[in-house]
């Protein structure tokens, strides 16, 4: 992964226009779907039983958020992605509040086992979780660094073969073969909800062009982060703004501000 290749996705993306899957939770719905248009995805929030398995027939990915979790959607979810799998998708999951409660966590330990082309994004403390170590979080929060996940999340990759993205001051994306590190993003981000919940959105969005590996959307969702919080004041004019950078994104920003290394 280059830069090169990240900027040729995005093209490819934008061109293509992949429809993306979305069984989401409430307070991000709206967040999720706008980020997706704003980058030149087409999403759908979609969680009716009745209309999976053709849905998933002729979309581009499916992404699985359980941060308004309950019995209900556990199953819709978990049909969601037998459909993805009979259809040879994609499935993003973003594990949120794994760690937090027994439910949260086995659940999501469930759809990781589940779906059969994995992509994990996750913040430090829900990646540590989900491979069975202890991790430090506050609800939905995560309390541990991004650092001190990656060797949880080169267990996932074995034990799922899956492509792992955590996020974090720096982000991290682990595959087989290799890992990368990316450095862009702001602290403010943090204080927006929803901003992870897009990034996997977008994960989905680019899984369904066949950039699998997750690197192209975390670098666009934080070079994109890192342009909004330079001309706002707080967390509330950050969301357009992000929204904005996200849509006015191309290859000379990308080329001058993405901070991208291989480890």
């Amino acid at each position: 992964m280059n830069l090169a290749t990240i900027c040729s996705a995005l093209q490819t993306l934008r061109e293509q226009k992949p429809l993306v899957v979305n069984l989401t939770n409430y307070v991000v719905m709206n967040n999720s779907a706008n980020a997706l248009l704003a980058v030149g995805a087409s999403p759908i929030m979609a969680h009716s039983r009745a209309e999976m398995q053709e849905m998933m027939s002729f979309a581009g990915a499916l992404v699985i958020n359980i941060g308004t979790l309950d019995e209900v959607w556990i199953e819709r979810m978990a049909w969601a992605i037998e459909c993805a799998n009979r259809a040879g998708k994609v499935v993003v999951l973003d594990p949120v509040g794994c760690g937090a409660t027994t439910l949260r966590t086995d659940t999501a330990r469930r759809f990781a086992s589940l779906a059969e082309r994995l992509i994990v994004r996750g913040n430090a403390s829900e990646i540590i979780a989900l491979a069975g170590a202890a991790s430090q979080s506050k609800g939905v929060d995560a309390l541990d660094t991004s650092d001190a996940a990656l060797t949880a999340a080169k267990q996932l990759v074995e034990q799922y073969q899956a492509q792992v993205v955590i996020s974090g001051a720096t982000d991290y994306v682990v595959g087989i073969d290799a890992t990368y590190a990316l450095h862009n993003g702001h602290p403010m981000m943090t204080q927006v909800t929803g901003t992870g919940c897009s990034l996997s959105a977008i994960t989905g969005a680019f899984a369904a062009i066949g950039e699998t590996s997750g690197a192209a959307a975390a670098a666009i969702m934080g070079v994109a982060g890192e342009l909004a919080a330079e001309n706002v004041t707080g967390p509330g004019s950050l969301q357009v703004a992000l929204l904005d950078a996200l849509y006015q994104l191309d290859e000379a920003t990308l080329t001058s501000r993405l901070k991208l290394t291989t480890l």
